[in-house]
Protein backbone atom coordinates (compact mmCIF):
# COMPACT_ATOMS: atom_id res chain seq x y z
CA UNK A 1 0.00 0.00 0.00
CA UNK A 2 1.65 3.32 -1.13
CA UNK A 3 1.73 6.34 1.42
CA UNK A 4 -1.20 8.48 -0.18
CA UNK A 5 -3.27 5.10 0.07
CA UNK A 6 -2.94 5.34 3.71
CA UNK A 7 -3.16 8.56 4.45
CA UNK A 8 -6.27 8.67 2.31
CA UNK A 9 -7.96 5.95 5.22
CA UNK A 10 -7.45 9.10 7.86
CA UNK A 11 -9.84 11.94 8.46
CA UNK A 12 -8.52 15.15 7.48
CA UNK A 13 -8.01 15.97 11.38
CA UNK A 14 -5.53 13.42 11.64
CA UNK A 15 -4.11 13.32 8.08
CA UNK A 16 -2.44 16.56 9.06
CA UNK A 17 -1.50 15.55 12.86
CA UNK A 18 0.33 12.64 11.38
CA UNK A 19 2.30 14.67 8.61
CA UNK A 20 5.09 15.59 9.96
CA UNK A 21 6.08 12.41 10.74
CA UNK A 22 5.90 11.08 7.17
CA UNK A 23 7.66 14.25 5.87
CA UNK A 24 10.54 14.08 8.03
CA UNK A 25 10.53 10.39 9.58
CA UNK A 26 14.53 10.31 10.67
CA UNK A 27 12.62 13.12 13.13
CA UNK A 28 10.20 10.43 14.56
CA UNK A 29 11.60 6.77 13.85
CA UNK A 30 13.17 6.75 17.17
CA UNK A 31 10.40 8.09 19.67
CA UNK A 32 8.38 5.84 22.28
CA UNK A 33 4.39 6.84 21.33
CA UNK A 34 4.35 9.44 24.07
CA UNK A 35 6.97 11.17 22.76
CA UNK A 36 6.03 10.57 19.08
CA UNK A 37 2.63 12.04 20.73
CA UNK A 38 4.09 15.67 22.50
CA UNK A 39 6.16 16.19 18.99
CA UNK A 40 3.00 15.68 16.89
CA UNK A 41 0.67 17.99 19.46
CA UNK A 42 -1.69 14.61 20.62
CA UNK A 43 -1.74 12.54 23.04
CA UNK A 44 -0.75 8.47 23.05
CA UNK A 45 -3.90 6.85 22.61
CA UNK A 46 -4.59 8.87 19.22
CA UNK A 47 -0.83 8.38 18.14
CA UNK A 48 -1.56 4.85 18.18
CA UNK A 49 -5.49 4.71 16.68
CA UNK A 50 -4.06 7.06 13.97
CA UNK A 51 -1.28 4.25 13.32
CA UNK A 52 -4.07 1.27 13.22
CA UNK A 53 -5.98 4.19 10.85
CA UNK A 54 -2.98 3.80 8.39
CA UNK A 55 -3.34 -0.18 8.09
CA UNK A 56 -0.72 -0.84 10.70
CA UNK A 57 -1.39 -3.66 13.51
CA UNK A 58 0.51 -1.74 15.76
CA UNK A 59 2.43 0.97 16.75
CA UNK A 60 5.98 -1.18 16.51
CA UNK A 61 4.80 -1.81 12.80
CA UNK A 62 4.37 1.70 12.17
CA UNK A 63 7.71 2.45 13.29
CA UNK A 64 9.40 -0.41 11.61
CA UNK A 65 7.18 1.93 8.41
CA UNK A 66 8.77 5.29 9.45
CA UNK A 67 12.44 3.19 9.38
CA UNK A 68 12.19 2.12 5.57
CA UNK A 69 10.34 5.27 4.40
CA UNK A 70 13.62 7.47 6.54
CA UNK A 71 16.29 5.00 4.44
CA UNK A 72 14.07 5.33 1.30
CA UNK A 73 14.35 9.63 1.82
CA UNK A 74 17.74 9.42 2.30
CA UNK A 75 20.03 11.51 0.33
CA UNK A 76 23.68 11.48 -0.18
CA UNK A 77 24.33 14.16 2.45
CA UNK A 78 21.90 12.15 5.01
CA UNK A 79 24.00 9.07 4.50
CA UNK A 80 27.30 10.87 5.19
CA UNK A 81 26.13 12.79 7.83
CA UNK A 82 25.12 9.84 9.41
CA UNK A 83 28.43 7.61 9.40
CA UNK A 84 31.15 8.09 11.62
CA UNK A 85 32.53 11.74 13.03
CA UNK A 86 34.38 13.74 11.50
CA UNK A 87 37.08 13.62 13.86
CA UNK A 88 37.68 9.93 13.21
CA UNK A 89 40.90 8.58 11.08
CA UNK A 90 40.66 8.11 7.59
CA UNK A 91 41.40 4.42 8.52
CA UNK A 92 38.83 4.04 10.86
CA UNK A 93 36.45 4.87 8.29
CA UNK A 94 37.79 2.99 5.83
CA UNK A 95 37.56 0.28 8.09
CA UNK A 96 33.90 0.78 8.72
CA UNK A 97 32.83 1.12 5.05
CA UNK A 98 34.53 -2.72 4.58
CA UNK A 99 32.50 -3.60 7.37
CA UNK A 100 29.04 -2.14 6.28
CA UNK A 101 30.14 -3.83 2.87
CA UNK A 102 30.13 -7.36 4.93
CA UNK A 103 26.74 -6.42 6.58
CA UNK A 104 25.01 -5.97 2.87
CA UNK A 105 26.39 -9.24 1.99
CA UNK A 106 25.41 -11.03 5.14
CA UNK A 107 21.65 -9.52 4.78
CA UNK A 108 21.50 -10.70 1.47
CA UNK A 109 22.71 -14.06 2.03
CA UNK A 110 20.42 -14.64 4.63
CA UNK A 111 17.42 -12.93 2.99
CA UNK A 112 17.64 -14.05 -0.68
CA UNK A 113 15.17 -16.80 -1.48
CA UNK A 114 17.01 -19.29 -4.06
CA UNK A 115 13.83 -20.85 -5.56
CA UNK A 116 12.02 -17.85 -6.27
CA UNK A 117 15.32 -16.78 -8.09
CA UNK A 118 15.68 -19.74 -9.72
CA UNK A 119 11.78 -19.29 -10.76
CA UNK A 120 13.09 -16.18 -12.26
CA UNK A 121 15.84 -18.04 -13.82
CA UNK A 122 13.69 -20.08 -15.96
CA UNK A 123 11.18 -17.70 -16.68
CA UNK A 124 14.17 -15.26 -18.20
CA UNK A 125 14.79 -18.43 -20.81
CA UNK A 126 11.24 -18.68 -21.84
CA UNK A 127 10.89 -15.06 -22.04
CA UNK A 128 10.24 -13.61 -26.07
CA UNK A 129 11.98 -10.69 -24.94
CA UNK A 130 13.77 -9.21 -21.75
CA UNK A 131 13.93 -5.32 -21.05
CA UNK A 132 16.11 -4.05 -17.83
CA UNK A 133 15.24 -0.78 -17.37
CA UNK A 134 17.46 1.40 -14.83
CA UNK A 135 18.81 5.09 -14.69
CA UNK A 136 21.45 7.22 -13.33
CA UNK A 137 24.14 5.65 -11.09
CA UNK A 138 22.18 2.49 -11.72
CA UNK A 139 22.42 2.14 -15.15
CA UNK A 140 25.91 0.24 -14.56
CA UNK A 141 24.41 -2.13 -13.15
CA UNK A 142 21.71 -2.42 -16.16
CA UNK A 143 24.77 -2.54 -18.13
CA UNK A 144 26.62 -5.65 -16.53
CA UNK A 145 23.86 -8.05 -17.07
CA UNK A 146 22.54 -6.96 -20.35
CA UNK A 147 26.34 -7.59 -21.44
CA UNK A 148 25.85 -10.88 -19.73
CA UNK A 149 22.56 -11.95 -20.56
CA UNK A 150 24.02 -10.78 -24.53
CA UNK A 151 26.52 -13.20 -24.14
CA UNK A 152 23.96 -16.38 -23.27
CA UNK A 153 22.54 -15.14 -26.70
CA UNK A 154 18.88 -14.06 -24.95
CA UNK A 155 16.77 -11.65 -26.54
CA UNK A 156 17.78 -8.38 -24.31
CA UNK A 157 17.16 -4.74 -24.57
CA UNK A 158 18.11 -2.13 -21.71
CA UNK A 159 16.59 1.32 -20.94
CA UNK A 160 18.41 4.03 -19.03
CA UNK A 161 16.99 6.95 -20.22
CA UNK A 162 13.20 8.28 -19.62
CA UNK A 163 12.77 8.20 -23.72
CA UNK A 164 13.87 4.89 -24.21
CA UNK A 165 12.16 3.49 -21.45
CA UNK A 166 8.71 4.95 -22.71
CA UNK A 167 9.57 3.51 -26.15
CA UNK A 168 10.77 -0.02 -24.93
CA UNK A 169 7.92 -0.66 -22.44
CA UNK A 170 4.79 0.63 -25.35
CA UNK A 171 5.03 -2.87 -27.00
CA UNK A 172 5.99 -5.04 -23.90
CA UNK A 173 3.17 -8.15 -23.81
CA UNK A 174 2.75 -11.30 -21.37
CA UNK A 175 5.26 -13.49 -23.15
CA UNK A 176 8.00 -10.49 -22.07
CA UNK A 177 9.94 -10.23 -18.80
CA UNK A 178 11.24 -6.83 -17.29
CA UNK A 179 13.48 -6.57 -14.58
CA UNK A 180 13.19 -3.30 -13.33
CA UNK A 181 16.42 -1.69 -11.08
CA UNK A 182 15.96 0.88 -8.45
CA UNK A 183 16.66 2.05 -4.84
CA UNK A 184 16.09 4.31 -2.62
CA UNK A 185 13.11 7.13 -3.73
CA UNK A 186 13.30 5.34 -7.01
CA UNK A 187 13.52 6.93 -10.31
CA UNK A 188 10.78 8.07 -11.87
CA UNK A 189 11.41 6.62 -15.58
CA UNK A 190 11.62 3.07 -14.02
CA UNK A 191 9.07 2.62 -11.43
CA UNK A 192 6.35 4.35 -14.69
CA UNK A 193 8.26 1.95 -16.78
CA UNK A 194 7.48 -1.07 -14.58
CA UNK A 195 4.17 0.38 -13.89
CA UNK A 196 2.96 0.50 -17.38
CA UNK A 197 5.00 -3.29 -17.84
CA UNK A 198 2.36 -4.54 -15.42
CA UNK A 199 -0.40 -3.25 -16.71
CA UNK A 200 0.59 -4.31 -20.60
CA UNK A 201 0.51 -7.88 -19.00
CA UNK A 202 4.76 -8.44 -19.03
CA UNK A 203 6.35 -10.36 -16.21
CA UNK A 204 7.89 -7.63 -13.66
CA UNK A 205 11.27 -8.42 -11.82
CA UNK A 206 12.00 -5.56 -9.29
CA UNK A 207 15.58 -5.14 -7.44
CA UNK A 208 15.36 -2.85 -4.87
CA UNK A 209 16.29 -2.08 -1.40
CA UNK A 210 13.38 -1.95 0.63
CA UNK A 211 9.79 -3.60 0.33
CA UNK A 212 7.85 0.05 0.66
CA UNK A 213 9.58 0.67 -2.69
CA UNK A 214 7.30 1.34 -5.65
CA UNK A 215 9.17 -0.90 -7.59
CA UNK A 216 8.35 -3.48 -5.34
CA UNK A 217 4.77 -3.10 -5.24
CA UNK A 218 4.89 -3.01 -8.74
CA UNK A 219 6.34 -6.27 -9.02
CA UNK A 220 5.62 -9.74 -9.83
CA UNK A 221 8.36 -10.71 -8.23
CA UNK A 222 11.11 -8.80 -6.53
CA UNK A 223 14.55 -8.58 -4.91
CA UNK A 224 15.77 -6.82 -1.72
CA UNK A 225 19.66 -5.55 -1.98
CA UNK A 226 21.13 -3.75 0.76
CA UNK A 227 22.78 -0.40 -0.91
CA UNK A 228 24.01 0.56 2.56
CA UNK A 229 27.26 2.90 2.65
CA UNK A 230 28.86 4.82 5.63
CA UNK A 231 30.19 7.30 2.83
CA UNK A 232 27.74 9.87 0.23
CA UNK A 233 25.51 7.62 -2.07
CA UNK A 234 25.03 4.27 -2.06
CA UNK A 235 27.07 1.11 -2.59
CA UNK A 236 26.47 -1.45 -5.64
CA UNK A 237 28.40 -4.35 -4.38
CA UNK A 238 25.27 -6.65 -2.93
CA UNK A 239 23.17 -6.07 -6.05
CA UNK A 240 26.03 -7.05 -8.17
CA UNK A 241 26.35 -9.83 -5.73
CA UNK A 242 22.55 -10.80 -6.78
CA UNK A 243 23.23 -10.52 -10.04
CA UNK A 244 26.01 -12.85 -10.78
CA UNK A 245 23.75 -15.51 -8.23
CA UNK A 246 21.09 -14.96 -11.29
CA UNK A 247 23.40 -15.51 -14.21
CA UNK A 248 24.61 -18.79 -12.47
CA UNK A 249 21.43 -19.87 -12.11
CA UNK A 250 20.41 -19.35 -15.95
CA UNK A 251 23.53 -21.42 -16.26
CA UNK A 252 22.81 -24.21 -14.50
CA UNK A 253 19.02 -24.43 -15.22
CA UNK A 254 20.09 -24.33 -19.53
CA UNK A 255 23.35 -26.35 -18.86
CA UNK A 256 23.39 -27.40 -21.58
CA UNK A 257 22.67 -24.83 -23.94
CA UNK A 258 24.63 -22.44 -21.77
CA UNK A 259 27.50 -24.80 -22.43
CA UNK A 260 27.21 -24.82 -26.48
CA UNK A 261 26.84 -20.85 -26.20
CA UNK A 262 29.98 -20.70 -23.70
CA UNK A 263 32.28 -22.98 -25.68
CA UNK A 264 31.67 -20.43 -29.06
CA UNK A 265 32.55 -17.67 -26.38
CA UNK A 266 36.24 -19.59 -25.25
CA UNK A 267 36.92 -19.92 -28.93
CA UNK A 268 36.74 -16.21 -29.23
CA UNK A 269 38.61 -15.67 -25.66
CA UNK A 270 41.45 -18.06 -27.20
CA UNK A 271 41.54 -16.39 -30.69
CA UNK A 272 39.51 -13.06 -30.60
CA UNK A 273 40.87 -9.39 -31.69
CA UNK A 274 39.54 -8.47 -28.67
CA UNK A 275 43.10 -9.25 -26.52
CA UNK A 276 46.02 -7.74 -26.53
CA UNK A 277 48.72 -10.31 -27.39
CA UNK A 278 52.60 -9.44 -27.00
Amino acid sequence: MSQTDRMSQLSPRRREIIRPAFENPRQFVLLSVRDMAKKLGTDPATTVRIARGLGFESYKEFQRYLHELSVVRATSLDTMQAASPADSSVNSLLRECLNQEVKNFRALYNGLDLNRLEKVARRLWKARRILIIGGDAAACLVAYLHYHFTALALPVFNATAPGLAVHSVRNLGKEDVVIAVSFRRGLRMTIEGIQQARKLGAYCVGITDTYISPVARFSDEFFLTPVDTTSFDVSYSAPMCLFNVLLSAMAEVQRTKTLQIIKKVAEEQRHGFRFYEE
